[in-house]
């Protein structure tokens, strides 16, 4: 009887796969077997993970593009079925945040949080839904998108406003498409994570002992997470195991949404 955890073969388009979670998902898929494409604006971040990958015998390729571009998306999913003959699982990963008051914030800034984070989300999937729909034609079965929202998008954020409102709309555009795409076979969920410990994001939100340790006091299990334990759940998402699962909205945030609303 074959796993349905496998996701070996399954092949994986990772935006934003450069960095922090995006290069651990991309790593973990790899190491079970799934051929991945990783996709970013800065190739200097995408290829020290690619060539890591490819050195511990994974298959890996890597596109530079921008989301916000509807035919680099098209482009990006072409290149992926020319490399690797077919497109399972997208998972879309990009993202960006302006730390602002709203007051204060330029049209160009709340624009382009917008337009990375939840255009561009909506022009891969819209690509990728493209190809699962010709492959479902072929008799091969629909597939997987898997979208990365934030805590952000469910609580909201009082200094990044853009951030938490575009991430908001994520998770809004996985029901929609969940029930739009149905029919074909398409099952799209989203991921939610809370404080994730990136070199990133330690940078830009928790910057000083003090603000770290007032981040891990609001987390009902009293740490960060760390990066795998998003790639993983989206391990689970892509593999078999979740073929009944779609319109989902799973957080990954430590208990931090519930202790929030409790208190």
């Amino acid at each position: 009887m074959s796993d349905p955890f496998s996701i070996e073969g399954k092949v994986t388009i990772i935006t934003g796969g450069g960095t922090g979670l995006g290069a651990s998902m991309a790593r973990e898929f790899a190491q079970r077997g799934a051929p991945v494409l990783i996709a970013s604006r800065n190739a200097t971040h995408l290829e020290p993970v690619r060539d890591e990958i490819r050195r511990a015998g994974g298959r890996c390729e890597m596109k530079v593009i921008d989301v916000r571009e509807a035919a680099q998306c098209d482009a990006m999913v072409a290149e992926t079925v020319a490399h690797f003959g077919r497109l399972d699982v997208l998972i879309n990963n990009h993202g960006a945040s302006i730390a602002s008051p709203s007051l204060d914030l330029s049209p160009n800034g709340w624009k382009a949080v917008v337009d990375i984070n939840l255009s561009g989300t909506f022009f891969a999937s819209r690509a990728a839904a493209r190809q699962f729909i010709a492959q479902k034609r072929g008799g091969k079965s629909g597939g997987s998108i898997i979208n990365i929202s934030s805590l952000a998008g469910v609580l909201g954020s009082a200094t990044m406003t853009p951030y938490g409102a575009s991430k908001a709309g994520v998770i809004n555009l996985t029901i929609s498409h969940a029930s739009e795409w149905g029919e074909h076979g398409i099952r799209v969920n989203c991921i939610a994570p809370g404080p994730i410990d990136t070199e990133g994001a330690a940078a830009r939100t928790w910057p000083n002992p003090k603000v770290r340790a007032a981040v891990v006091r609001s987390r009902a299990l009293g740490r960060f997470g760390q990066p795998g334990e998003v790639a993983w759940p989206c391990i689970f998402l892509a593999s078999e195991a979740s073929s009944y699962i779609t319109g989902a909205v799973l957080m990954v945030d430590g208990g931090t949404a519930y202790r929030y609303r409790s208190e």
